[in-house]
């Protein structure tokens, strides 16, 4: 048995070096440059002084990331909950297409969509049959639309994740206890995909607001988020770690709270959903 426990904790040791190289090493530099100044002596709050002045980016940043997510949950749920009735060869084939994206780079998907959104892209160039023509680059509709575009898979995947493993036979017991398709759906199926939808929203929301390439590639100067902010403190001629460091902190502390507020209702909503259909 010991040795058993032994060759375990063997197997995890490569899992425990990655962690304390790639995120608690990182973590601890934040929280160095946060409490310092230039000259690395401790101070408390000096540094959070900054977020008076990106008060506004910060409330930009979530607004932004707020609707890219809910964009997303309304056009991946539907996707997710199709793909899930389809035949086993079919949802293959259609979550490989989902997937395909995700396979190149992240700076080229976004470029793809300057392409379609620019001036004499092809968006423009169809209306323009119609001679119209839309000013859509370098503005927060295309950055909304570069974070739909690159982040709906990570809405798509958990939701049909957990919508294949729900029994179909509880959907059939409320179509035969008077339910039509639309009650069926809010009143069985959602309420037990709950999971999948926290996990989803999750994964769109944390890097829509900390995305920082998408806004000045699409957004130009008319978009200003808190990736950039951060980007500009850390990598600018006139870098200032400490302010850089805190923008960070106060973001990472953002996400930390949005994540523990959904998982709390996660966890409601399976407890209700459990103890009902008990009931």
């Amino acid at each position: 048995m010991k040795k058993n426990a032994f060759m375990k904790q063997l197997s995890a040791t490569p899992y425990y070096v990655w962690a304390a190289l790639f995120i608690i090493v990182p973590i601890i530099y934040v929280l160095y440059y946060t409490f310092t100044d230039a000259n690395g002596s401790f101070v408390l709050f000096d540094n959070f002084k900054i977020i008076e002045h990106y008060s506004s980016t910060f409330l930009l940043s979530l607004m932004m990331a707020f609707i890219a997510t809910v964009i997303c949950l309304l056009i991946g749920y539907p996707l997710a909950l199709a793909i899930s009735r389809t035949k086993p060869v079919t949802q293959k084939i259609l979550i490989m297409l989902v997937m395909l994206p995700m396979w190149i780079n992240f700076i080229i998907r976004t470029d793809s969509i300057a392409i379609l959104l620019e001036k004499n892209g092809l968006i423009n160039q169809f209306l323009s049959i119609f001679n119209l023509h839309f000013e859509l680059m370098d503005t927060r509709f295309a950055v909304i639309v570069g974070m739909v575009y690159d982040f709906l898979p990570y809405m798509i995947l958990p939701i049909y994740s957990v919508l294949t493993k729900l029994d179909i036979r509880l959907v059939e017991a409320a179509r035969d206890l008077g339910c039509n398709a639309f009650q069926a759906l809010v009143k069985v199926i959602v309420p037990l995909s709950v999971a999948g939808i926290i996990s989803g929203i999750t994964m769109v929301f944390v890097p829509c607001v900390s995305t920082f390439y998408i806004s000045q590639r699409l957004g130009g100067a008319n978009t200003y988020l808190i990736g950039d902010a951060i980007e500009a403190r850390m990598l600018s001629i006139s870098a200032d770690y400490n302010k850089g460091a805190t923008l960070s902190f106060v973001l990472m502390i953002l996400i930390v709270v949005s994540t523990l507020i959904m998982n709390h209702y996660s966890d409601e909503d399976e407890t209700g959903t459990a103890g009902g259909f008990m009931a």
